[in-house]
């Protein structure tokens, strides 16, 4: 027997019963976590986006009935009229930054792209009026955002950079392969400087061999360099190096890093480090993985090569949740 229960929205809170055993939030979240996340997300931004429209169209009709004036003619004195006109040079800069994808002379476009461009200015003096209004009334939102989703990513034994008990961790999930993955290195530099001591970088492999077929090899290779206590400068090598990884260049860039060479090579040849790497390929296959590069800051997924201030706002949040 299946039995629904209704429970407050906990963790432990239980969902339903299978014969005596409790099905909790918890154990839903393990099983479809990411895609109840984003669903939640998606339902929070509509309420909010609602919420916010409510409240302007409440505080917008109270001031009209302040000046003792209908709605639209608040709006035609205080929005309409003071929007400013569309002028040639914005009409001729939207139609040149847009030319492509036109495909039709500017004088065909002319009229749509006018009226396009004055709808915004509508649009963003209306925004500008709600925004004042809202600043001089007590608005208080008891709204709240749904619990961020956290994905439970195995790090033991990892290689990482930064510091070990940092309070902010970013897993990696990249191909030495992928050229996403090679823009983004520059991005870790950085953060690792910026938040010195409060970051740690932890690397996983996801050799996506089906288009990327010297991904895995180099993977391996890597965990190899990492035996001498070199993970890190191979890595960097690798990246450095992206469209050259065959065997023997691999073998070249340990010499070159100041390998032992031939412990080099019989570790890369016995393929003891294969598991390892295949362990990281499993764990992103759990995961929902099929892409690099992805990451996973404490826990919060992140795909693409993000620019530094992407990652550094997660963090910043992170930073002060720890508080």
């Amino acid at each position: 027997m299946i039995l629904f229960v209704g429970c407050k929205n906990t963790d432990q809170a239980k969902l339903a019963d299978v014969d005596g055993q409790p099905i909790t939030a918890s154990d839903l979240d393990k099983a479809a976590g990411k895609e109840l996340s984003a669903q939640r997300g998606r339902l929070y931004q509509l309420e909010k986006q609602k919420l916010d429209e409510y409240i302007g169209a409440m505080l917008l009709t109270r001031e009209a009935k302040t000046r003792n004036v209908s709605v639209q003619a608040l709006l035609e004195q205080e929005v309409n009229s003071k929007a400013s006109a569309v002028t040639e040079t914005e009409i001729e800069a939207f139609y040149n930054r847009n030319k492509e994808r036109l495909r039709v002379d500017l004088n065909k476009v002319h009229d749509q792209i006018r009226e396009y461009l004055h709808d915004q200015k509508i649009e963003a003096r209306k925004n500008e009026f709600f925004k004042t209004l809202r600043s001089k009334a007590k608005v208080t939102s008891f709204l709240k955002p749904p619990t961020v989703y956290r994905a439970d990513v195995a790090v033991n034994g990892a290689p990482f950079r930064g510091a070990e008990r940092a309070l902010v961790t970013i897993v990696k999930f990249e191909d030495f392969q992928c050229p996403y993955c090679k823009t983004v290195q520059p991005t870790f530099q950085e953060l690792l400087k910026r938040y010195d001591g409060k970051v740690r970088l932890v690397h996983k492999d996801l050799p996506l061999e089906s288009i990327h077929p010297q991904a895995r090899q180099a993977a391996e290779a890597a965990r190899c360099a990492g035996e001498q206590g070199k993970f890190w400068n191979f890595h960097d090598v690798l990246y450095a190096n992206s469209t050259k990884l065959s065997l023997e260049d691999l073998k070249g860039y340990a010499g070159q890093i100041g390998l032992n060479v031939e412990s080099f090579r019989a570790c890369y040849n016995s393929g003891k480090y294969r598991p390892a790497v295949q362990k990281d390929v499993n764990d992103g296959a759990q995961l929902g993985l099929t892409g690099t590069p992805t990451f996973f800051i404490n826990g919060r997924e992140m795909s693409g090569a993000q620019p530094v201030e992407a990652f550094a706002a997660i963090i910043d949040e992170e930073l002060e949740r720890a508080k």
